[in-house]
């Protein structure tokens, strides 16, 4: 095999490749992002197993049909977990060529791997990131398998991991609840569920116009727990423009999925977003994607349809809903309309 050439050697160059350069209709207009919009809902989540479950739920509920993102603080993940994770992080981006690579594969079939862009084989403009995939769940079937190097690595991504896995299956009860469902809605309809993370690393990028760290696009799974370094690189469609997510320390941005969209029967919405690239600074964010299992059945919640609310998608496996994601990769935003019900 030829040796891959990562994102992260090409940060010094001076100059972007012509594989990375966006069409002049498709570049990321950095000065067009809206940075006085006040930024996406921010819910404390203290309150959630007390007095207060009927409020949060409540701000949940409006966050997800209004902006389809939020961002939650006194969220329960120990600021020291977060803390270890985001720099055995940056511990491993800085690890010599040689032994990042010997984690790498293009292959996406692979529960761990370090890879570059989005898929490779596919795509003909390529995106100015690296990342680490690792499935997580449960551990002990894929712990053995990630890297060993840095030495603290699997001991502080698995108590990240159980921790962000801890915080998801309570904001899926509160998503339910917010449906008026039951609170173990969701969570049923996901099947055994998956959990995977990927650990996206962004390096300095000369002509940062000219290409994105990842294109705008909706998260094919059901819910995305977003923990950034901070550095700015985040931005959020609402209300047709472009808004820019700024960190804000000891929060993570939480985000709607397709498939979470069409259990809702179209009410909660899975929003457009992308990451832009900067020329003074890496960037560092680590997604935990939760999803349903393979062969679980997708469908609108009965409870959900009615006669002025009917059906919006049809039923499908996300096995096949995500295949399709794959094969389409970045260059169509939204795969959601494959599986609508059409008149």
């Amino acid at each position: 095999m030829a040796k891959p050439l990562l994102t992260a050697q090409l940060s010094k160059s001076g100059y972007v490749p012509p594989h990375y350069i966006r069409p002049i209709s498709d570049r990321p207009t950095l000065l067009a992002a809206d940075r006085s919009d006040p930024s996406i809902p921010l819910i404390d989540f203290e309150g959630f197993d007390g007095p207060d479950r009927p409020k949060v739920i409540k701000e949940i509920g409006l966050a997800c049909q209004t902006d389809g993102f939020f961002q939650v603080k006194n969220h329960g993940v120990p600021k020291s977990v977060i803390e270890d994770m985001v720099c055995v992080a940056r511990e491993f981006f800085k690890l010599p060529e040689s032994e990042r690579l010997k984690n790498y594969s293009d292959d996406p079939t692979k529960s761990t791997r370090l890879s570059t862009s989005f898929n490779i084989k596919k795509e003909k403009v390529s995106n100015w990131r690296d990342y680490l995939r690792l499935h997580c769940y449960p551990l002990e079937d894929f712990v053995p398998e990630w890297p060993s190097n840095p030495p603290a690595f699997k001991d502080s991504v698995s108590k990240y991991s159980t921790s962000a896995r801890n915080l998801v299956l309570k904001l899926l009860q509160a998503m339910s609840e917010s449906l008026g469902l039951d609170k173990d809605y969701i969570a049923k309809a996901l099947g055994k569920q998956g959990q995977h993370m990927a650990i996206n690393y962004y390096p300095q990028c000369p002509q940062p116009e000219l290409t994105y760290g990842l294109p705008g696009h909706t998260d094919p799974n059901a819910l995305t727990v977003l923990l950034q370094d901070e550095v700015p690189g985040l931005q959020v469609m609402r209300n047709g423009r472009w808004v820019a997510v700024n960190p804000i320390p000891d929060t993570f941005v939480v985000n709607i999925g397709d498939q979470i969209q069409v259990l809702s029967n179209g009410r909660y919405k899975s929003v457009l977003h992308r990451a832009v690239v900067n020329n003074k600074v890496e960037r560092i964010s680590i997604p935990t994607f939760y999803c349903p299992s393979q062969d679980a059945v997708i469908a609108p919640a009965e409870e959900l349809i009615d006669k002025q609310h009917p059906a919006v998608y049809r039923n499908f496996t996300y096995g096949e809903y995500y295949q399709s994601f794959w094969d389409q990769g970045l260059h169509k935003e939204n795969c959601l309309e494959l599986f609508s019900v059409r008149e």
